[in-house]
């Protein structure tokens, strides 16, 4: 199977050479894993040149089911390892930027007391690329937004409320807190979480258009900017710990929370790992 990995990585990087140096392999062994890998599928799948490579039409039809037939391949090797028992494993978790910071450190910490030999793989995205992932294999279960996915099973854990952020000058600081219409005449910072935006989901029920000046997929990108002035946003609580912006966070009147949960395909398929650690998250979120 290495050289479907093989080829697999050179996309993501984007270069043999980098690809060769992350997989501990020559350059000359990677150009013979492609090689080999089209000689079985009679056809060339990478162009080369000083641009660096790109994906043939034949490769960008056959990269869905290589990725495919790597990611089962990896989860036949989970599967061994667990009917060994577990004794070690990967949990395979897509997740975004305010649980992997504030949620998962303690809860992996908590979990490898129990199961010291289990080791964890974080994928950072947003509700879209999450379910996407879970639905192609790379991850075994993803946090999102229960709304924001479909033909996938969801379990939600906890509410989190949404909090409007403002420069420290601005005028709506003397509030004690601030309303959707207040918001929507201001330059609007919007935090990009794929094809469901929650700030956009209530601006909407409420009739009213933001004024979007920037859209960003970083959260601390956007507390930076609204420091500097730039604008206004609206981000979840959860993100807003241990933060030391010049930055002032104001309730939002009526209040406006967002659900996160865990997603996944079938549970009794997933890696044992995978499994303990889904119940173990159940449990510590009731």
């Amino acid at each position: 199977m290495n050289r479907y990995n093989a080829f697999i990585v050179i996309i993501e990087t984007g270069s043999f050479t980098k690809a060769a140096e992350k997989l501990g392999y020559t350059q000359s062994a990677i150009s013979q894993m492609v090689r080999s890998l089209e000689q079985e599928l009679s056809t060339k799948l990478l162009l080369r040149s000083r641009k660096g490579i790109a994906l043939t039409s034949d490769g960008e039809e056959l990269l869905p089911y290589i990725k495919k037939l790597h990611n089962s391949y990896c989860e036949l090797m989970e599967k061994r390892k667990e009917m060994q028992g577990l004794q070690s494993g990967i949990v395979r978790i897509g997740t975004f930027t305010s649980v992997s910071c504030h949620w998962l450190p303690k809860l992996m910490k908590d979990f490898k007391e129990h199961y010291p030999s289990v080791n964890f793989e974080l994928h950072q995205g947003e509700y879209t690329s999450i379910a996407q992932w879970i639905k192609e294999g790379s991850v075994d279960f993803g946090f999102v937004n229960p709304d924001a996915v479909s033909d996938l099973t969801t379990i939600p854990l906890r509410q989190d409320e949404m909090l409007a952020i403002l420069p420290s000058n601005h005028p709506l600081v003397s509030h004690e807190k601030v309303s959707l219409k207040e918001l929507s005449n201001e330059p609007f910072i919007l935090l990009n979480e794929g094809e469901l935006s929650e700030p956009l989901e209530f601006f909407k029920q409420s009739n009213l258009q933001p004024n979007i000046q920037y859209r960003v997929i970083d959260d601390y990108t956007i507390m930076s900017m609204i420091e500097n002035e730039l604008g206004i946003s609206i981000l979840p609580k959860l993100v807003l710990n241990r933060i030391n912006y010049n930055i002032i966070i104001k309730e939002i009147s009526p209040p406006i929370v967002r659900t996160i949960g865990i997603a996944f395909k079938h549970k009794m398929a997933l890696p044992i790992a995978s499994r303990y650690f889904i119940d173990f998250l159940v449990q510590q979120f009731k």
